[in-house]
């Protein structure tokens, strides 16, 4: 290849980079920037404002408000992510499987991933609000015979179902991508050696799809600990501030409740938990790979 094509192709590929670095960097990096450099200041979202120094992170962990949102935030998200790999792994090694029109079902179970996650929260705020108590009254059962968004010790578990319901199709296609990867012989040889069910399982399948397993349990974490739109759409952070997830605190408090300057403050400390526990799990998994 001549000298010039070469310049040619590298000219090339940088008139494709630069307009993506420019956007990211827009939209992006520069809202970052200016969201910690906010979080210096007393900023209400309008006006002027002054310079406060480390303040707003000192009064951050005073907040007894973002203290509960923290604690909420993070039962949700463990809850949640245990609850979605144990059905999607179950899921994925069915769907597997030599079953009859396994394509369909495939598909049927991607459903939810497709729906946005605000209209799905509607649909189900109707659904608790209005047909699983009048079910809970038939049955008599107490506790389904009202509203689960309505009780302080309940509602979180309803947020947990919906964002499970909605999860598990990627996961369980995740899965599915990794399990198609194990080699057919590895399980002949397996057979051979006795290695049935649980077993089968646990020396066999999981060790060799363990990179699928790291991706979906960074992802959902990651996901989980942002969740915004099914507390939007189910409860607003109700009953009694009980299910405020630390985005929507950010949200709410920070553009409507003049506390952009704090806020912002907040969203850099939450910025830096969510990378820390990513890297965390990234290294601590990576090490359980090569070790396998």
């Amino acid at each position: 290849m001549s000298m010039k094509k070469m310049n040619e192709r590298k000219r090339t590929f940088l008139l494709m980079t630069i307009p993506v670095v420019a956007l990211f960097f827009c939209f992006n990096t520069l809202p970052l920037l200016k969201g910690v450099m906010y979080s210096f200041t007393n900023f209400k979202g309008f006006g002027s404002y002054d310079w406060v120094g480390f303040r707003n992170y000192m009064d951050l962990f005073q907040d007894v408000r973002v203290g509960n949102s923290y604690w909420f935030t993070f039962k949700l998200a463990i809850v949640t992510t245990i609850v979605v790999n144990v059905i999607s792994l179950l899921l994925a090694m069915a769907l597997n499987s030599k079953i009859r029109a396994k394509s369909f079902f495939r598909g049927a179970y991607f459903l939810p991933n497709i729906l946005g996650a605000l209209v799905v929260g509607y649909i189900f705020n109707y659904f608790f609000t209005y047909i699983l108590p009048a079910v809970g009254e038939m049955i008599g059962w107490e506790t389904l015979s009202s509203s689960l968004l309505s009780s302080k010790n309940l509602a979180w578990i309803a947020i947990v179902i919906v964002c499970a319901w909605q999860a598990i199709a990627m996961n369980t296609i995740i899965y599915i991508s990794g399990l198609q990867t194990v080699p057919e012989d590895v399980y002949e040889a397996g057979a051979i050696d006795g290695a049935t069910g649980w077993n089968k399982f646990k020396n066999l399948t999981f060790p060799l799809i363990l990179p699928f397993f790291t991706i979906n349990m960074v992802l959902c974490v990651k996901n989980f600990l942002m969740v915004f739109d099914q507390i939007m759409a189910l409860t607003k952070g109700g009953p009694a501030q009980s299910t405020e997830s630390i985005s929507y605190l950010i949200y709410q408090n920070g553009m409507a409740g003049g506390q952009f300057g704090f806020q912002s403050a907040n969203a850099v400390i939450f910025f830096l938990v969510i990378v820390a526990i990513s890297v965390t799990q990234m290294t601590v998994l990576g090490k359980k790979e090569e070790q396998l």
